[in-house]
């Protein structure tokens, strides 16, 4: 049923298409793999992947925090509630690690040692398990997202709904993490995306523990089961921040990739990936 198609999307992001229904929205995930904040390539299957697990990971941890999903439509599809975005995207990383300038293992190796209320001491190595999570806020942008400070955190955010948000991130995240390790995978990060509905409840939005929006490695290994797999690539392959032209990675590179996600998927949410 592809309820989209007579309709213009009201955006067009990197990876999704949004088309506004009135009351409701509807949400498409594309294949676009975006990196480096630019479109990378397309990965079959890749939207559904996005769209089903999305789908589950709402259904598995509303009792946390309400969401913004109503039905699928289509196999990459969904229609979701309307909800003001709040505008910042809340990242909990459990390890220090990432390949990215924003990553916390790049933003370490240059110095940094304050992330967010975190200070870290010294001599940490890469891929290293946090002894507690931490919560790195980020505004929302359409380039590139600019780390807060507690300082200025709440120029964006009220201080009683970020204590709130704080909290269910924190949750969601462990809820993540323990229901991974019981299918073979590490959560080592992930970001969240809130918003308030008509009645001015905090919703969870956009998707939830996908391998765009989270690292995922297969347990007792670093096995990227997610887009660092490709972002590695990149980088090993060009200078993806300042090349205006990327080459694309070998097709068995991409069928690999879409392979991983699915699997991903697969496992996690212990049936099979709907492809129509």
């Amino acid at each position: 049923m592809n309820v989209h198609t007579h309709m213009k999307p009201i955006y067009s992001g990197k990876v999704r298409e949004i088309y506004d229904e009135g009351d409701t929205l509807i949400i498409k995930a594309t294949d676009r793999l975006s990196g480096f904040d630019r479109y990378l390539c397309d990965i079959p299957d890749k939207g559904k992947v996005l769209t089903q697990l999305s789908v589950w990971w709402f259904e598995k941890t509303k009792s946390i925090i309400p969401n913004h999903f109503i039905a699928l439509m289509d196999a990459d599809t969904m229609r979701v509630r309307k909800c003001s975005v709040l505008p910042i995207e809340v990242v909990v990383r459990g390890f220090l690690t990432g390949s990215t300038r924003t990553s916390s293992w790049t933003l370490y190796e240059k110095g940094e040692r304050q992330f967010f209320e975190t200070t870290l001491p010294d001599g940490l190595q890469k891929n290293t398990m946090l002894p507690k999570p931490i919560i790195t806020p980020t505004s929302k942008s359409t380039m590139h997202d600019v780390p807060l400070t507690p300082d200025h955190i709440h120029q964006w955010i009220a201080p009683i709904l970020w204590e709130k948000i704080k909290i269910i991130a924190l949750n969601l995240f462990q809820f993540g993490q323990q229901l991974a390790k019981k299918r073979g995978f590490v959560l080592v990060d992930t970001k969240y995306e809130f918003g308030l509905d008509a009645a001015e409840t905090l919703c969870l939005i956009d998707e939830c523990h996908t391998p765009d929006s989270s690292r995922f490695w297969k347990q007792n290994s670093i096995e990227h089961y997610d887009k660092e797999y490709l972002r590695l690539w990149y980088q090993k392959n060009s200078r993806p921040y300042q090349d205006l032209v990327l080459s694309k990675p070998p097709i068995g590179m991409i069928q690999e990739m879409s392979r991983r996600y699915i699997y991903l998927s697969e496992k996690i949410t212990q049936k099979k990936l709907e492809i129509n």
